[in-house]
């Protein structure tokens, strides 16, 4: 008797362990076929993947796999797992890192959106961003979920050097990175614009 209630009891702590994960990738496929209802491209119009596409000025521009911009969703996870570690450190690991898939896939949304697109466009040095392919949303959210991962497996200095050294690379490359973004997003400098400018328009 003692081992058929002992395995139902181990098979309801696998589910309970699973469920935020499971409901974690509920929330991604939603997050694509709503894409995809609102006319946001599956892939490339050019009709091809790329694993990386790296010409921030091309009209390929997060169109493909992993780009320039990937480091900054890869930084997401960073930030959401030390701010719920921060307030929510007793909650387990899973539901965590399934509110940091809600934020995710909410950002990935909004960011796809007519009047967010057109926030890019006219306030940002993006002037020929149309929105993200479908095929990109998804290869974003991975790069949080890979973040979120290690920022729980990383001692926290090391997680801070990988923060600070993505940001100071994006920079350094393209002129822009996770913070600029949010800058340029919540309050424009035209100082920035032009500076960024300076340098797509020679790419």
């Amino acid at each position: 008797m003692l081992l058929p209630i002992c395995a139902a009891k181990m098979s309801s702590m696998k589910q309970n362990i699973l469920a935020p994960y499971g409901l974690a990738l509920g929330l991604v496929v939603l997050a694509a076929l709503y894409l995809l209802a609102i006319g946001r491209l599956p892939i490339c119009e050019c009709g091809f993947v790329s694993l990386w596409h790296g010409d921030i000025m091309s009209d390929q521009n997060s169109q493909h796999l992993f780009d320039w911009y990937t480091p900054s969703h890869l930084l997401h996870g960073f930030i959401f797992f030390g701010f719920l570690w921060l307030i929510a450190r007793k909650m387990p690991l899973g539901w965590r890192f399934f509110i940091a898939t809600l934020i995710e896939t909410a950002w990935e949304v909004a960011e796809n959106s007519d009047a967010l697109i057109e926030r890019y466009r006219s306030t940002t040095a993006s002037v020929d961003y149309f929105g993200d392919s479908v095929i990109n949303v998804l290869a974003d959210i991975l790069a949080m979920a890979v973040g979120f991962f290690l920022a729980a497996r990383l001692p926290v200095w090391v997680s801070a050097v990988i923060v600070i050294g993505f940001e100071v690379l994006t920079v350094l490359i393209i002129r822009d990175g996770l913070a600029l973004n949010v800058v340029m997003l919540l309050q424009p400098i035209e100082a920035i614009k032009d500076w960024q400018l300076e340098l797509w328009n020679t790419l």
